[in-house]
């Protein structure tokens, strides 16, 4: 009996064509000697959607969706949106406690494509660490944000990382109850934070991460790739299906144009117009703005919790 990989996803109806593309990019580069179990977690899906994204399953492949509403829905009204962060982006902290038959599983975001054979990254011995993660680019090689995870997070911005591509080793995970502590400060604390999510998975997890090589998680930025680019990210505020120049882009369209969804993507790149572009770089000014009143503040996260 081939041995069973567990990767996690989460989306709503939205980001759906993006994830499609992703599962798509996974399926044709994953190794065959294993099967692979992709877990959608959501909300509350349109049927046609999930039926479209189920369609991509093949021997060695299953696609199942489950609904956590029930589960999310006593704290639910405590998360925060910010910026282009949603209820979704939480959804990783709980995969612990709701699959317990796991001990370790694969965790992607939606806006990302996989070129190399996703089990090489299931297969990284974790050892006692929490996570495996790859750098957080933008972080390390940006002023304001470097000021704003060493200052207001109180985390080396040279050992952030992003959690867009997560090895969890839940079982560390449970031992060390991270989602139990999430939860407390999410809903005792109104931290002002860029990236609730990540920021939180950094300080929790301090010192048990173990940092990859940023080839499974390459942001569109152009900085040398560590060894083979295993996953292309589109983290930034640039999307491919947005914006023409977007590093690495390229891979993107090469698996969306095999996806049902194509012609949907192509109608939001093309109603996407000056208009909105000028909003998104609005947008991105403001959140490095927004980085610099936050490292300012006299009550940020590090004042708060590192320094009790």
């Amino acid at each position: 009996m081939r041995e069973e990989i567990p990767i996690f996803f989460s989306t709503d109806d939205n980001y759906i064509p993006f994830l499609d593309v992703a599962i798509l990019s996974l399926i044709e580069n994953a190794s065959k000697d294993y099967q692979y179990r992709i877990i959608v977690l959501h909300t509350g899906l349109l049927s046609e959607n999930v039926l479209l994204v189920k369609a991509n399953e093949r021997p060695g492949f299953c696609i199942e969706f489950i609904d956590i509403s029930h589960d999310l829905a006593k704290i639910k009204d405590r998360f925060k949106n910010v910026y282009h962060f949603s209820i979704v982006t939480y959804y990783r902290l709980f995969i612990a406690s709701l699959f317990p038959q796991y001990d370790k599983v694969i965790y992607l975001d939606c806006d990302l494509v996989v070129l190399g054979d996703v089990s090489e990254l299931y297969h990284v011995d974790l050892g006692d660490n929490i996570l495996g993660a790859a750098p957080e680019e933008f972080v390390q090689n940006t002023k304001e944000f470097r000021q704003y995870a060493e200052v207001a997070l109180g985390v080396d911005p040279d050992g952030y990382v992003n959690a867009g591509v997560l090895l969890m080793n839940l079982a560390a995970f449970r031992k060390n109850n991270i989602e139990d502590k999430f939860v407390r400060l999410i809903t005792e604390h109104d931290f002002d934070l860029l990236d609730p999510d990540q920021a939180y998975l950094n300080y929790l997890c301090l010192g048990k991460i173990l940092v990859l090589p940023n080839g499974w998680n390459k942001e569109p930025m152009p900085l040398l790739c560590e060894g083979r680019k295993n996953i292309v990210h589109y983290a930034l505020y640039k999307k491919p299906w947005q914006y023409d120049d977007v590093s690495d882009g390229e891979h993107f369209w090469h698996y969306a144009e095999r996806s049902p969804f194509y012609e949907q993507i192509l109608a939001k790149k093309q109603s996407f117009g000056d208009a909105e572009r000028a909003k998104r770089e609005a947008m991105a000014k403001e959140i490095i703005a927004h980085a610099l009143r936050i490292v300012e503040s006299d009550e940020t996260f590090s004042k708060t919790l590192c320094e009790n």
